[in-house]
């Protein structure tokens, strides 16, 4: 079953799926038919429970809320700004350091906000 908000995306995390599979799902949804459903509901924080990755899928999710809300002109869930939802540290969704310049030149602004140095297409799909 396809995830219908973020907060599934969080719990089906949890539960040991793929987060990056569950967000792609969710997206295929979100874009088919956008609401403002699908981002309210509170994800979840995934640090404790996934100390890998966690702290990054917390801030991707609240990136992801506040890029598909200004995307689809809806508003951003409070829970997107949250302190807890921000890095301390940069971080860099490819890993060669060539590539980090684009990346800093290219990441849309809710995910810079929160350190996150993405593709300016990381939320797309075909």
């Amino acid at each position: 079953m396809r995830p219908k908000t973020l907060a599934a995306v969080a719990e089906l995390a949890l539960q040991g799926e793929s987060f990056d599979l569950c967000l792609r799902e969710f997206l295929d949804e979100f874009y088919r038919q956008p609401a403002q459903a699908a981002l309210n509901p509170e994800p979840g924080l995934l640090r404790e429970a996934l100390p890998a990755k966690g702290e990054v899928y917390d801030a991707y999710l609240a990136a992801t809320a506040e890029a598909l809300a200004n995307h689809a002109g809806l508003d951003t869930p409070n829970w997107a700004y949250a302190a807890g939802r921000k890095l301390h540290h940069p971080w860099f969704a490819l890993t060669l350091a060539s590539l980090r310049a684009v990346l800093l030149l290219e990441s849309p602004a809710a995910f810079r906000s929160r350190n996150l140095f993405v593709s300016e297409n990381a939320l797309s799909r075909v």
